[in-house]
């Protein structure tokens, strides 16, 4: 009887603890307003977290972008990405989301609730490499602009060049408003060029560019960007730039007499420092500047940055993040340290907040591309939840009709374990914090097979040992000891099918075999040992006299 009371204690305790873990409880998301701006919430939900396939959203696939960067070993690559890409992924606040690497050369990213594809795609794949560089002063892209003229004349780059040009802007700095950088920089005035200056020459590339209002800064039309872009990508062009410089386009455009111009800096290769060093980044808003990024750095960074800002008061600032220049680089006015801020002119809170976001989470280590991208709506995925369902409450209807209606009784305690079963399972799955995908819809309902099996086997087994003429209790004892081994040896096939597909199988494969193997422990916890309990109660309620409904 002390044995008995135990295994009832336990049962019970066990089905104590999934009801709680299943109860809806409040829980803190994060969600997108109407402006883009991503807010916390708190609401009340079931801890049992729906996959891409059952709430909609997004899939996308990550390939390492081999035409910007020759990348050796593509699996380490991989493997150093992911967790860059993870990061980023929980900072753009979407909850179930998997990021995971499939193969040795891709990285599939499920994103349930997603719709804005656009920007999702933009927040992973930005390489959002910072640093800070110095605008060339000393007028070196001038001096070799004849040369740059001749190789473009030369390789016949601008043979699709438009027949007119636009008419030149009177003011090159009309409309442009100086960015700040830095809790110590400022504006400054003073070294403001000659707005009428023009770059001389009369070629292809000299052409193409008017001097800005400041030293390193030019302007190109924006019907002429393409075409100087690929000016600017030809290797002899490159080999013919000043040495130890570099040209950036810059972030934004501007609108001068009419025209589109987009800006165009010349600044020093060697960066004063890098985004290496930044520790936090967080958007704002300022009531002169707008929208801005604050960011700071550590210790050593500071230091650093500071030593340099030092050597450069008075020189402009470029804040370049991959290769394009954040705004119109500021002056610098004074040593600048750990804390700084990025101006994003006229762009919004969500688009600071994605920004800040990357740099947050780190450079990528390796460029990537999107090689697939999919959307799954939200119609797709109730309509997948209610089939699902549907299956899964039919399934079960038809195992407790045929348990009950076959064996009776012993039918009876078997579907009181199948409902222990299913307790058990779901709290399982909540309780490992896996994701319920319609192939682990599936998979929970093949493990209700499993589960009446062993019940099959053990019934049967009984009916054999009664038709020797052994009384009820040895029957029931026997026959669940009989067939003890050919269920383990089932349960045991089966759990290792599935930890094969979870191994090598990727997204929607490994949710089928996450659910797969957890109802299958909870089954073989249920036909073993819940069922002999209740079958061990009946025995105990009889005292053995009753005959065995069976």
């Amino acid at each position: 009887m002390s044995k008995l009371k135990y295994r009832l204690i336990l049962i019970a305790l066990l089905t104590v603890a999934s009801v709680a873990a299943l109860i809806p409880r409040d829980v803190t998301v994060k969600r997108r307003d109407a402006e883009g701006v991503l807010r916390e919430v708190t609401e009340k939900r079931v801890p049992l977290k729906r996959g891409l396939d059952l709430q909609g959203g997004m899939y996308l696939a990550l390939e390492v972008d081999n035409s910007k960067q020759a990348v050796a070993d593509k699996s380490e690559a991989i493997d150093r990405a992911i967790k860059t890409v993870r990061n980023r992924i929980e900072g753009f606040g979407v909850s179930e989301a998997i990021v995971q690497k499939s193969g040795d050369d891709r990285i599939e990213v499920l994103l349930p609730g997603v719709t804005d594809q656009e920007r999702a795609t933009s927040v992973v794949r930005e390489q959002a490499f910072l640093k800070f560089q110095i605008v060339d002063k000393t007028q070196a892209l001038e001096r070799v602009l004849p040369r740059l003229d001749a190789i473009v004349r030369q390789r016949n780059l601008a043979a699709d060049r438009p027949a007119a040009a636009a008419p030149r802007p009177a003011a090159a700095t009309k409309g442009l408003q100086g960015l700040l950088t830095g809790a110590d920089s400022a504006a400054d005035t003073a070294r403001v060029a000659s707005a009428d200056s023009v770059v001389p020459g009369t070629g292809a590339f000299s052409s193409a560019i008017q001097q800005g209002g400041m030293v390193g800064e030019y302007f190109v039309r924006e019907a002429d960007v393409p075409m100087v872009t690929r000016f600017l990508e030809d290797s002899a062009v490159r080999s013919a730039l000043p040495p130890a410089k570099e040209v950036h386009w810059g972030s934004d455009s501007t609108v001068m007499a009419g025209a589109r111009y987009r800006p165009l800096y010349v600044v020093d290769a060697r960066p004063i420092i890098t985004g290496d060093y930044l520790t936090d980044a967080r958007p704002n808003t300022s009531p002169l500047e707008g929208t801005i990024v604050q960011f700071q750095l550590n210790n050593v960074g500071g230091r650093r940055f500071g030593n340099e800002t030092a050597k450069h008061i008075g020189d402009y600032m470029a804040i370049v993040l991959d290769n394009r220049v954040m705004g119109r680089p500021p002056v610098i006015q004074g040593r600048i340290t750990t804390n700084g801020q990025i101006t994003m002119a006229g762009r919004d809170l969500a688009a600071a907040q994605d920004l800040a976001l990357v740099l947050r989470a780190g450079a990528l280590p390796v460029p990537l591309m999107v090689a697939e991208v999919r959307s799954i709506g939200p119609s797709l995925g109730q309509d997948s939840i209610r089939k699902g369902v549907r299956a899964g409450l039919l399934g079960l209807a038809m195992v407790v009709i045929i348990m009950i209606a076959y064996y009776r009784l012993s039918g009876v305690l078997s579907v009181l374990g199948l409902a222990f079963y299913a307790l058990t399972t779901l709290a399982a799955l909540a309780l490992f914090d896996a994701t319920l995908t319609l192939p682990g819809i599936a998979g929970f309902i093949l493990s209700i097979g499993m589960a009446v099996d062993a019940n099959f086997l053990q019934f049967e087994r009984i009916r054999e040992e009664l038709d020797r003429g052994k009384t009820v209790r040895t029957a029931i004892d026997e026959g669940f000891k009989n067939s003890l081994s050919a269920i383990v040896d089932s349960h045991v096939t089966t759990a290792l099918t599935g930890a094969v597909l979870y191994q090598y199988g990727t997204g929607p494969v490994q949710g089928f075999a996450v659910t797969l193997v957890v109802g299958v422990v909870s089954s073989m916890l249920s036909a073993v040992f819940v069922v002999r309990t209740f079958f061990m109660l009946w025995l105990t309620r009889s005292r053995g006299t009753a005959t065995l409904s069976i």
